[in-house]
């Protein structure tokens, strides 16, 4: 008789794992800041690692928790909750990405600026694009859609002069200037390509 690898018999017994809880919805995402996605008739919602829904599913889309704050969609507009449910700011964004770094870039009549987790806008909406923060810094776009880079207070660190700008991380971020691709430090040194 042929052996069946461990991984095979184990198979079963790890599937018998799931949550009874997690049936009830179409789609479970993993568990983040305490709190997983659920799906049920295509609306969003958040439950606890318990199946207990903090945010009873009633919102068209939504992303996952980052450090305690989702952005959920209500029509066609965004807004941010807590981990309780409580909103932190009204349906007014076209556009809501995760909090990092304390602040989550949002856009409202197609400019882009940041707010805090009070839902306070602290950082202007005035760049033509903008993402998230990583090592004090985001990559933002002015009027003419030339890439830079912010600090926290909204002040440019590096001029916008690149076609395209990523995220940095360890202390280097991968920029497009003129169809070529190359790495930066923070002070604009290229690195490396």
């Amino acid at each position: 008789m042929k052996k069946l690898p461990l991984l095979i018999l184990m198979f079963p017994v790890l599937a018998s794992y799931s949550q009874n809880w997690e049936k009830k919805y179409d789609y479970v995402d993993n568990c983040v800041c305490g709190l997983s996605q659920v799906k049920k008739d295509g609306k969003v919602g958040y439950v606890n690692n318990k199946g207990i829904e903090i945010i009873k599913p009633q919102y068209d889309d939504g992303l996952t928790f980052n450090e305690g704050y989702t952005a959920v969609e209500k029509g066609t507009k965004w807004l941010y909750l807590d981990s309780t449910g409580k909103a932190i700011t009204e349906a007014v964004y076209e556009e809501a990405l995760n909090f990092s770094n304390g602040l989550a870039a949002v856009a409202r009549d197609n400019h882009y600026g940041f707010i805090n987790t009070a839902g306070e806008v602290v950082i202007p909406l005035e760049f033509s694009n903008a993402h998230p923060f990583s090592e004090g810094l985001a990559p933002a776009a002015n009027a003419k859609s030339q890439w830079g880079y912010i600090d926290t207070k909204g002040n440019w660190v590096i001029t916008p002069m690149y076609d395209y700008t990523d995220s940095f991380t360890k202390g280097e971020a991968r920029v497009m200037k003129d169809g070529k691709v190359f790495y930066i430090d923070k002070k604009n040194n290229k690195l490396h390509e």
